[in-house]
């Protein structure tokens, strides 16, 4: 076995929850081996679904391979029920008297919408603005701390210090120097407004109805006091889970200067460990976000 195939075996073991039939110690034996192979017809359906995650798994954690971790932007985008979303005019394009073609268009946007930046002047007076960010902030080594099962069970989960604490004790490396990723599985509830905001209402009245996962004000403030990370992302519209009023996750993050990524899309695709991730938004002056184009490199 390889090296990059062990690796996948590792994560897809980890990928299962606890009551799943693939169970790491038992899986060392060669009787166990045997039942999941199919020779046993209980574990057949275990089977599938360790056949299914491992060539999941195999695929996002090709490396060398670039992923796309950004939600395009178009009169689609999901933006806070308080924005108007993203304008795209097209300009009068097309070939010109003299031969070439030519094209221009104009946009505009909120800058919390979409995939995008919080910087820490969203919730910190004195936070950094978006274009004062260090560019060693928005790149490095990610981590991904994937709760998605949780979430599924409880649609406002809120990621705890325990959750924490329990990825690293699981991957044997700290929270240190790196850009952590929180994978709710939010991303995969993207065409969907309604499904993803929990709510398909819009106006300052609609904000009370915001029903997704986040992280708690106990693990940023964790992260913040007992860790050294680059930065923080999550594939919901906020850092902060839907029903937040006093928003302890961002108060938590911003006032150490940690950017925050919000609507980060295919965090399926990343491995837990071992991604190189590219974090670069529009350079706005004094701004406290904008648009982000995030990518990861599978290492």
């Amino acid at each position: 076995m390889t090296k990059q195939e062990s690796r996948n075996r590792i994560v897809a073991r980890q990928m299962l929850p606890e009551h799943e039939c693939l169970d790491d110690d038992a899986a060392k034996t060669h009787d166990e081996e045997r039942r999941l192979m199919g020779r046993d017809h209980a574990g057949a359906p275990c089977l599938f679904v360790v056949l299914s995650l491992w060539a999941a798994v195999a695929r996002a954690a090709e490396p060398g391979a670039w992923i796309d971790l950004t939600h395009p932007f178009d009169a689609t985008t999901i933006y806070w029920p308080t924005e108007n979303g993203f304008q795209f005019d097209a300009g009068a394009n097309g070939p010109t008297a003299k031969g070439y073609y030519y094209a221009a268009n104009r946009f505009s946007t909120a800058e919390h919408g979409g995939t995008h930046l919080d910087a820490p002047r969203h919730f910190s007076a004195t936070g950094l603005t978006s274009d004062a960010i260090p560019v060693e902030r928005l790149v490095g080594d990610a981590v991904v701390v994937d709760v998605s099962a949780k979430c599924a069970a409880d649609p406002v989960y809120e990621v705890s210090p325990d959750d924490l604490v329990a990825w690293e004790a699981a991957h044997g490396r700290q929270f240190v120097d790196v850009i952590v990723l929180v994978r709710t599985g939010w991303a995969l509830k993207w065409a969907d407004r309604t499904a993803y905001l929990g709510t398909a209402a819009t106006g300052a009245a609609a904000v009370a109805e915001l029903e997704f996962p986040g992280v708690s004000p106990l693990a940023a403030k964790w992260l913040v006091e007992q860790r050294r990370i680059k930065a923080i992302g999550i594939d919901t519209a906020s850092i902060d889970h839907g029903p937040s009023t006093r928003f302890g996750a961002h108060v938590a993050f911003c006032g150490a200067n940690v950017p925050i990524f919000e609507n980060v899309a295919s965090l399926d695709r990343l491995p837990a460990t071992g991604a190189f991730v590219a974090a670069l938004p529009m350079k706005i002056t004094g701004g406290s976000g904008g648009p982000l184009r995030i990518v990861a490199r599978i290492e």
